[in-house]
């Protein structure tokens, strides 16, 4: 006989469910920046210490800070944050490979569901932080420029960080898909681009206090 709870109706109550659990546990947070970046870098990286040190900056202008709770550049921001004695929260994904959650998280909330956890980010989110990563990585940077595109969220900040590796990135969208007129010019002024954690930390501060954001 089939188990009911692998039949697809079922697979609703446990969406409702990290849905209710995510919002619930969330929205005690105050405003909160989240830092995205590849699992796959090690500590020796310098884009390792870029998400440690912005992570402190940020905790130290008043935010809590939101990783994918995973290894490498998430670990790096959790361990700042957890430095500067700030909340340091995780939202992981259960993956079969990569993704174990890091030591330096102070409240974990895991998911069985990508667009869960996504949605999570985004509804949650003073700014994002955008360090370089692997298709995930741009995955939350294209979600992010698409729905401020589209209208479907108000505009918010977002960095990215580590100038020298999105560079072939920034170039190709404004020398190939703005020329070709597949986006337009303000399109491009969706993000900003900052290798300077004081600058970044304090540039979305200056944005929360212009937009009454607390």
């Amino acid at each position: 006989m089939t188990d009911f709870t692998q039949q697809e109706p079922w697979r609703v109550f446990r969406i409702m469910s990290e849905f209710v659990e995510g919002l619930d546990e969330l929205a005690k947070l105050g405003p909160s920046v989240c830092i995205f970046g590849s699992a796959r870098l090690p500590a020796s990286s310098k884009y390792y210490h870029m998400a440690q040190a912005v992570a402190r900056a940020l905790v130290h202008q008043g935010f809590t800070v939101i990783t994918g709770a995973g290894p490498g550049l998430m670990e790096a921001a959790n361990k700042g944050a957890s430095e500067a004695g700030g909340k340091s929260i995780g939202l992981n994904i259960d993956l079969p490979q990569e993704q174990k959650p890091n030591t330096y998280i102070s409240h974990l909330i895991s998911f069985r569901y990508f667009f869960v956890r996504k949605f999570l980010f985004v509804k949650h989110s003073t700014a994002f932080v955008i360090l370089p990563g692997g298709l995930g990585t741009m995955d939350e940077f294209f979600e992010s420029m698409t729905l401020m595109q589209t209208l479907r969220i108000d505009r918010f900040p977002v960095y990215l960080m580590g100038s020298d590796y999105w560079q072939g990135l920034i170039a190709w969208l404004r020398d190939t898909m703005l020329t070709t007129g597949c986006i337009s010019a303000h399109d491009l002024e969706l993000y900003r681009m900052s290798d300077d954690p004081e600058e970044v930390s304090l540039e979305i501060r200056r944005w929360c206090d212009e937009h009454n954001v607390t």
